[in-house]
């Protein structure tokens, strides 16, 4: 079993900045992928940002040039830092790793349990 920690969420305002970190633990052969996703009030599971192991990152259109996903591979972590946050971030922000999975091309995806952020207008 995998273990995903986040971190980091909380009340910022409009402008502001927030990071949140997700450090794993537990049973981590290798890593495939590590991101994130948010979830806002009546609204669909949202991928945020995601990085792979060869430090290669995908955004949703909305946080680029805003939002920067890393990874401290040595600690099996992965940061989010949020700037010029507007009340549309507002969300719970879900991290996730990707190990690969039983099966060619498989992975299994673990989840954190959620960190929320709320950006005050």
């Amino acid at each position: 079993q995998v273990q995903l920690v986040e971190s980091g969420g909380g009340l910022v305002q409009a402008g502001g900045s927030l990071r949140l970190s997700c450090a794993a633990s537990g049973s981590i052969e290798s890593i495939i992928a590590m991101g994130w996703y948010r979830q806002a009030p009546v609204k669909e599971r949202e991928s945020v940002a995601s990085i792979t192991t060869g430090g290669s990152t995908n955004y949703v259109d909305s946080v680029k040039g805003r939002f920067t996903i890393s990874r401290a591979n040595a600690k099996n972590t992965v940061y989010l830092q949020m700037n010029s946050l507007n009340a549309e971030d507002t969300a719970v922000y879900y991290c996730y790793l990707d190990q690969p999975g039983g099966g060619w091309g498989s992975r299994t995806r673990y989840w954190g349990q959620g960190t929320q952020v709320t950006v005050s207008s």
